[in-house]
């Protein structure tokens, strides 16, 4: 461990951090269990105690460092404190027969809690469930050193001990769920001419225009993810040929039967194609493309496939209240929206529809989960706007919330993975051919 010295007021010790790092087991397995505790000493000169629980698990140094706490259950000698969920690797760092330390406190308002007294167990003594093995004597040192007739401060007992096994992402994967990516491109009229330079969809036949390079960059990451890599591309907001119809969801290949295009070079390729045939039009309607993947979700809920919209767009919208509508029902549903904002605009609404900090609602309907995630392009492009600074920073913040969206339709639907297929070993003995 190291410790590092705390400075700010010149000529004052402000204290020190001490770091000590432990190489983490790779044990998945969370428990669930809640205790209660019987005739603990009375603290409160009016009333009883206050009672709260502090876990501690032991180091490989032998020393000690708090990993839960529980809350304070008011006025009571007699407390049952509520069930919580902590990772084994917080509670022992996966070595079940590590110390555990559980010290019982009575709460005061000041911060001054008062110590009642302590007790050790671990993680297998804990895994017996309720049973007369976990009933502990709660001790106070102190007293148990003064008073000759001390023989507890009360006992604390294990309620219940259940083990969950954590799963990941990876693992549903590995099961054989799909991940189906559908690429939606904001056509309107907000976007610039794409005869001028100044236009988000500029057809510069030397370099990629900002909808080339945000589509590119982040295709390029998701396509690892999709088992097929054919992606149903489309676009929303332009006047079609021939007879100058708005559509806010029309196949960028031209086939609205199958609007599948193979990888994203596929997808560019559309996309350019389309710039030269559509006309940008307005306004910026999201609502129909979300529901156009939503019918798609809505038909699938087993677990076995879950599906992402990736939207590319300048952030300006139209439809705000009907998106909004369309995405708490798509938070039913087994899929995830991506928006990408490109050019310099305010991006407020796109924000909101991301809900980290507000939980998105419609009609006085909140979202079962949230589902969107909002990634700002300009933050990842040099100045001259050509270059992409970091792939690895501009992957990550993409998909930082779909491992968490998708674990979050699944416990919620109490689906498990399927058990991965065993890996392919060649036959041992080649047989021989007779001549």
């Amino acid at each position: 461990s190291s410790k590092l010295f705390l400075e700010g007021i010149p000529g004052k010790k402000c204290g020190t951090i001490i770091l000590t790092a432990e190489e983490l087991n790779c044990c998945r397995d969370s428990v669930l269990m809640q205790f209660c505790a019987n005739k603990l000493d009375k603290k409160d000169f009016f009333g009883k105690s206050d009672p709260f629980l502090v876990f501690y698990r032991s180091n490989e140094d032998g020393s000690f460092t708090i990993c839960h706490k529980t809350e304070v259950v008011k006025n009571t000698l007699n407390p049952v404190w509520q069930a919580f969920k902590i990772s084994v690797r917080a509670l022992c760092n996966g070595d079940y027969d590590r110390t555990i330390k559980i010290e019982v406190y009575d709460w005061e308002r000041d911060g001054s809690h008062d110590f009642i007294g302590e007790f050790t167990t671990s993680y297998r003594e804990m895994s017996r469930g309720q049973s007369q093995f976990n009933v502990y004597e709660v001790i106070n040192p102190k007293k148990k050193g003064k008073k000759k007739k001390y023989i507890n401060s009360g006992t604390v007992t294990l309620l219940s001990f259940l083990i969950e096994t954590e799963v990941s992402f990876l693992d549903y994967i590995k099961g054989g769920t799909q991940i189906n990516f559908t690429v939606a491109i904001d056509f309107t009229a907000s976007n610039g001419n794409p005869a001028q330079p100044t236009s988000l969809h500029y057809m510069n036949p030397y370099q990629l225009n900002a909808y080339g390079m945000a589509l590119k960059a982040v295709g390029e990451i998701i396509q690892d993810y999709d088992s097929d890599k054919m992606f149903p591309a489309l676009g929303f907001g332009a006047k079609l040929p021939p007879d100058g119809r708005v559509s806010h969801e029309f196949a960028l290949n031209g086939n609205p039967q199958n609007p599948y295009c193979s990888g994203i070079d596929g997808v560019m390729e559309a996309y350019y194609r389309s710039l030269k045939s559509v006309q940008l039009y307005g306004p910026t309607n999201f609502a129909p493309v979300i529901s156009h993947v939503a019918r798609y979700a809505s038909s699938v809920k087993d677990g076995s496939q879950y599906f992402v919209l990736l939207i590319i767009t300048d952030g300006v919208i139209s439809d705000m209240a009907q998106t909004k509508e369309s995405i708490v029902n798509a938070s039913k549903l087994p899929m995830s929206i991506i928006i990408v904002g490109v050019g310099p605009a305010e991006f407020d609404a796109m924000e909101e529809l991301d809900g980290d900090v507000v939980r998105i609602s419609s009609r006085g309907k909140y979202a079962e989960r949230d589902i969107v995630q909002f990634v700002p392009f300009r933050d990842y492009i040099d100045r001259s706007g050509n270059h992409v600074l970091s792939m690895a920073r501009l992957a990550k913040d993409v998909l930082a919330e779909i491992p968490d969206q998708f674990l979050s339709y699944m416990r919620a639907r109490g689906i498990k993975p399927s058990p991965a297929p065993p890996p392919y070993t060649p036959p041992l003995h080649v047989l021989q051919t007779q001549i």
